[in-house]
């Protein structure tokens, strides 16, 4: 509940807004601003685009709580890698989701807020999710990314199993200093930092 209160105010900020794209990302989200914008000029706003990346191998399958036992089944993109939904998408979902009825909807569904967001656009609006691959969720493993692909990715996460830490492959500063790697991802796309090892 707490998660959909927190999207529907950033949604209906959005909506106040005369932004092009609304795109949301997890707190423990590293986002690569210059190459985000970069693929979003690829896609024109005033079209309807939901883009981003399912944490999934298949669509969701949940209960229809209004037609029992019946069963609904959607796409949606994780939170935990980012995703990006066009202005013109965001207006036709006006009227399902914004005034607090983003919260009603995940309430109903009992399911959290990125799958709230892909409940409304996939099944409710029967918009399609478009799979971007250069969002990346702490559900993927992070040492697999090689240096040379770093730059060209758009969002990059992390986590840990016990003493196993789940994060990028860099060189740059010690474990203790940069336990999750985001201090050295941030200096190898931006080496003159002030803070960057030389």
């Amino acid at each position: 509940m707490a998660l959909c209160c927190k999207m529907a105010v950033e949604f209906d900020t959005f909506l106040e807004s005369n932004k092009r794209w609304f795109c949301h990302f997890d707190d423990d989200n590293y986002v690569n601003v210059p190459q985000l914008v970069r693929m979003l000029q690829k896609y024109d706003w005033t079209d309807d685009w939901y883009l981003g990346k399912p944490s999934i191998k298949a669509p969701l399958e949940i209960l229809d709580r209004e037609h029992i036992p019946q069963k609904i089944s959607f796409w949606f993109a994780t939170g935990g890698a980012g995703f990006c939904l066009s202005r013109s998408l965001s207006l036709k979902m006006k009227p399902l989701a914004s005034g607090g009825k983003f919260i009603s909807i995940g309430d109903k569904i009992r399911l959290p807020d990125d799958v709230t967001m892909g409940y409304i656009v996939e099944h409710l609006l029967s918009k399609q999710l478009t799979v971007v691959e250069e969002f990346h969720s702490h559900l993927e493993p992070m040492k697999f990314l090689k240096q040379s692909q770093i730059a060209d990715q758009l969002t990059f996460s992390y986590s840990h199993y016990g003493a196993e830490m789940n994060v990028l492959s860099l060189d740059g500063f010690n474990n203790q200093i940069d336990p999750y790697r985001f201090l050295s991802l941030h200096c190898h796309l931006y080496p003159n930092f002030s803070f960057c090892p030389r």
